[in-house]
């Protein structure tokens, strides 16, 4: 037995500092097999929290580069604007994941004339390591006290405050056109799944011409 514990020990420490070494790549590599199949092709469920269409987009009580934001005309496009309401952006791999793909068609979102903003519970230190990371572009607001999300109606009441997970809010997205009238939304009831960015700037742009037509 003592032979054998002996020869396992060099083998377990090897094993460990492998693991050290080589942890970031094996983050990645969990991060890619819990995100595989995380994006569909439309919002299909009946799952319908935030603001009824046509009403106006309520104000907003969120930090963004050192100040506070209450409205969200600063992010608007020529067309309109994206809400991105999102979990975290430090702890939730589909919420890093489909802001990493958002970020690879901002240009198509900009080409269409529509802005996108992102509001996450996240302390603004934890969203700026992402950001960094990542490169992020994306204007990225901090509801830490949850305000904004309550406000909306949107905010996850499966926790309590003291939570780990109080004050994040259902994952979706609320389409706004330029007079401030909420004119499209998706929100999938499984928060491990997200509507495609393709697939959303499609809705998006479908949901303003729609509402500009009116």
């Amino acid at each position: 037995m003592r032979v054998v514990l002996r020869s396992a020990v060099p083998a377990l420490i090897l094993v460990l500092g492998l693991g050290f070494l080589f942890r970031d790549q094996l983050k990645e590599i969990a991060f890619a097999l819990f995100t595989r199949d995380m994006f569909v092709g439309a919002d299909t469920d009946d799952f319908d929290p935030g603001p009824a269409l046509g009403s106006r987009f309520t104000g907003i009580q969120a930090s963004y580069q050192g100040r506070t934001v209450t409205l969200i005309d600063e992010f608007a496009g020529p067309r309109g604007t994206v809400f991105i309401a999102s979990r975290s952006v430090d702890w939730c791999p589909y919420c890093m994941r489909q802001m990493i793909q958002l970020q690879e068609h901002k240009p198509d979102f900009d080409a269409a004339g529509i802005g996108m903003v992102a509001i996450t519970y996240d302390e603004p230190a934890l969203q700026q390591a992402f950001i960094d990371k990542y490169g992020i572009t994306i204007p990225l607001l901090s509801d830490s006290d949850a305000l904004s999300f309550k406000t909306l109606g949107i905010l996850n009441g499966a926790y309590a405050p003291g939570d780990f997970q109080y004050g994040i809010p259902h994952p979706g997205m609320i389409i706004v056109d330029p007079g401030g009238r909420v004119v499209g939304k998706l929100f999938l009831e499984d928060y491990s799944s997200r509507v495609d960015a393709a697939a959303a700037l499609a809705f998006a742009s479908d949901a303003l011409a729609g509402a500009a037509s009116r």
